[in-house]
């Protein structure tokens, strides 16, 4: 296959749907020499900052000269940015080889692999080819059915655990606990953010029952973060808990350089003097949201370019933004469980203006004078990154 006829191949396979469970992903792996049994991992669980807290382990890795593989989810303009080797995105040659692959080999299957699957299969056998030293393996939305629970890491680590996912996590934190612990692997110890007291309760039975040792980090790192947020600023000390925790061999001073450059687009992203993008998307992150752009600009308002999926608590979050809103511009996500904009208009407190499209809504804001903060959706944020440059301009049609 070309790599557009290999990408519209995988892209065919989310009308699979979700299937929850690791046998497709371990004969998937078993088909191309099963990788994760030749590479080492640092595996990372949660609901919130699980993205920022594997680029940080990247950025300190490759300070420390490893050869360093990072899995994440969801990309937000190019399906590459999911696998990459020290930064570098898997090429369009090695996308199409390895679906082509795949895509071979599971031709007579009676159920086709999901999306995630085959992604998760496409980067191991990536990293491996690449000679990786260490991979950062990212779990997609739960844990313990999660197709990247086949590996067993050097060190399990565990992020703010908060309502999201609810219908195939459960309904309660106790319930999303137990999904996301279930990357918790006997006598491999488990780095965890502060959490919740039934969180907590949860993470510590299940590494009680593995007999693995279990840390809660919750003082903030002190030296210089590139990313804004006092949030991140404990992301960094979770990365820096597991970092010592796995063993590897990184010093202080490559930690500190590592953290000082990281990036991550869409988490607090600025685009010239006016636009922000993130990528909040729950209750959780957009509480942390508001808190750094008070951290940031103070009593400033915004003028915020919202949109969301119909899974999401919408309403919870507008009400969060409208702290430091200034208007609301309600734009469509590119997606089937996109909600209306004339749905979240109609929950708004502030004035607003609903837009059939982003770049119609990007044009107003742009006009308006406040700073411009894009929020709501990781789809929403990947959209906006296609449709303005770095100086946070419209790109020409």
């Amino acid at each position: 296959m070309t790599y557009q006829q290999a990408l519209d191949w995988l892209n065919g396979t989310q009308f699979t749907g979700i299937k929850l469970g690791l046998e497709n992903t371990r004969l998937l792996l078993a088909g191309v020499g099963n990788p994760e049994r030749h590479l080492r991992f640092i595996h990372v669980a949660g609901t919130n900052g699980k993205g920022s807290v594997c680029a940080m382990l990247a950025a300190c890795l490759q300070a420390s000269g490893y050869k360093t593989g990072l899995y994440t989810s969801p990309h937000l303009i190019d399906f590459r940015e999911r696998i990459r080797v020290d930064e570098i995105m898997i090429s369009q040659v090695e996308t199409a080889a390895g679906l082509t692959r795949l895509r071979d080999a599971t031709a007579e299957w009676d159920h086709q692999p999901t999306f995630f699957e085959l992604s998760t299969a496409l980067a191991l056998d990536h990293f491996e080819r690449s000679g990786c030293d260490v991979v950062l393996l990212e779990t997609g939305m739960g844990g313990r059915l999660d197709s990247t629970n086949v590996v067993t890491p050097l060190v399990s680590v565990i992020t703010p655990i908060a309502m999201d996912h609810m219908l195939w996590l459960g309904d309660d934190i106790a319930k999303i606990a137990a999904e996301k612990a279930g990357i918790i692997k006997p006598g491999i110890p488990v780095v965890s953010s502060p959490q919740q007291a039934p969180a907590k309760q949860v993470l510590r039975a299940r590494a009680d029952e593995c007999g693995s040792s279990i840390r809660f980090v919750d003082e903030p790192y002190l030296a210089e973060v590139a990313l804004d947020g006092g949030h991140q600023l404990l992301n960094a000390t979770l990365a820096v808990a597991a970092l010592k925790e796995s063993g590897l061999s990184c010093d202080a001073e490559a930690i500190a350089k590592g953290l000082a450059a990281v990036k991550w687009p869409a988490r607090f992203q600025r685009l010239g003097d006016r636009i922000i993008i993130d990528g909040a998307h729950n209750e959780h992150s957009v509480d942390a949201l508001v808190s750094t752009w008070n951290e940031v600009f103070g009593d400033e308002r915004a003028c915020i370019v919202f949109g969301a999926l119909k899974d999401k608590n919408y309403a919870s979050m507008l009400q969060t933004l409208e702290k430091i809103g200034h208007r609301f511009l309600f734009v469509p996500v590119r997606s089937e469980r996109s909600e209306t904009p004339a749905a979240l208009g109609a929950l708004a407190s502030l004035p607003s203006d609903e837009f059939h499209e982003l770049r119609a809504a990007l044009t107003a804001a742009l006009a308006d004078t406040p700073r411009v903060l894009i929020a709501g959706s990781l789809f929403l944020c990947g959209e906006a990154l296609g449709i303005l440059d770095e100086r946070g301009q419209l790109r020409p049609l």
